[in-house]
């Protein structure tokens, strides 16, 4: 992506937030801050986005101005808003996707079977499942009579058990931003996009501010079997973030994640249009507490961004009936939430896509290079 349209990609309320991000100047990864209309390179502030948040820098008077945020965003790269936080999402945390989950077990990954057993399953344990909150007395009694009947299964244990299902999504440096293509495995017949809002935390858990992403899933790998989630979540761009990330401040807070909408809308080569929405109000648990268990027993000197999960599972027929949805290559897949943008991505397969060659030692080579880093970098002073 070569350009940047605020009009259509920020919300309308941009110029009354400050909104954190990455853009390539013609130097490299720069961390950006837009706030009033305008762009600031907080580069000397912080080198790195993570370094930004862990100083508590985010404040544009720390930075250079740049000039109007449209005229600036009109001639940058565009990159994910994120560099050395952790990528970690969490699973199964609507009703829906529970389902979902529950359906792709017992149809062994094949598309052709999910229509009978969606059916089956939603009559026997859908409402129940929707109106149990997870961990409580009442969801031990739905589990115990899950097993009783035969129904138990591993994804609905992280939907109403104690312990929600935190894993990996991406290494360091792999997520991709708004305009790049996202990938999916050129061997997977069966998989979608998963539209999220995302948090992003400071070393401590705490939560600085959100932005979208789009956790794509491989439904036949993960169906085949639960170890196969590597594979199923973690391939070449398989995980975008964007296009920032909207800082927490009075105007906007944690209660706005959870009460937002994301609305998803697929446009596929041969004029095929699917589009939903997911509700965060329809969340099983509360962002907070997920963000809570991701560091209940381990620490993150660098933050992490963490995927709050989807609501939104595509079961609209694309090709043969029953087989549901499934991406093809030239989708265009676009991510939107009134108070944080627009996140849009075409769809490649993960062979085809650009190759990801900027580690962490290539990003600080770089740095260093510009003189953010090491003997020759001078911090601004404040």
């Amino acid at each position: 992506m070569t350009s940047f349209d605020t009009a259509t990609m920020l919300p309308a309320d941009w110029r009354e937030g400050t909104f954190l991000g990455r853009l390539d100047l013609g130097e490299g990864p720069t961390p950006v801050l837009l706030g009033g209309g305008m762009a600031y390179d907080m580069s000397h502030a912080a080198p790195t986005v993570a370094d930004l948040v862990d100083a508590g820098a985010c404040d544009p008077a720390r930075g250079t101005v740049l000039g109007a945020a449209e005229d600036v965003l009109a001639r940058a790269v565009l990159l994910s808003p994120v560099d050395l936080q952790c990528i970690k999402a969490a699973g199964v945390t609507f009703a829906v996707s529970a389902l979902e989950r529950v359906i792709e077990e017992r149809a062994r990954g094949d598309a052709d079977q999910a229509q009978a057993v969606r059916g089956g399953l939603e009559e026997r344990i859908g409402g129940s499942i929707r109106s149990v909150v997870p961990g409580s007395p009442e969801a031990a009694a739905l589990k115990a009579a899950l097993i009783e009947d035969g129904m138990w299964s591993q994804y609905l244990e992280v939907a109403i058990g104690p312990d929600a299902e935190i894993f990996t999504k991406a290494p360091v440096l792999a997520t991709v931003g708004s305009g790049a293509a996202v990938g999916v495995r050129s061997d997977s017949h069966w998989n979608n996009p998963e539209p999220e809002i995302v948090l992003l935390s400071d070393r401590n858990g705490k939560a600085v501010g959100a932005a979208l992403g789009n956790d794509v899933n491989l439904r036949d790998f993960e169906g085949r079997s639960a170890l196969l989630l590597g594979k199923a979540k973690d391939n070449n761009a398989s995980c975008s973030i964007g296009p920032f990330v909207r800082l927490f401040d009075e105007s906007y807070t944690i209660a706005d994640v959870e009460s937002a909408k994301v609305l998803l809308r697929i446009e596929g080569p041969e004029g095929f249009l699917l589009e939903g929405e997911s509700r965060m109000s329809e969340i099983s648990r509360p962002p907070l507490d997920l963000l809570s268990q991701a560091f209940s027993e381990h620490q993150y000197p660098d933050g992490i961004v963490l995927f709050l999960g989807t609501l939104f599972a595509p079961t609209q027929d694309r090709d043969a009936p029953g087989r549901g949805f499934t991406h093809k290559v030239g989708d265009v897949v676009t991510i939107s939430s009134e108070r944080l943008g627009t996140l849009v991505n075409p769809v490649a397969t993960s062979r085809d896509s650009p190759a990801w060659e900027t580690g962490i030692s290539a990003l600080y080579r770089n740095l260093a290079a510009r003189g953010l880093v090491g003997p020759k970098a001078t911090p601004f002073a404040g």
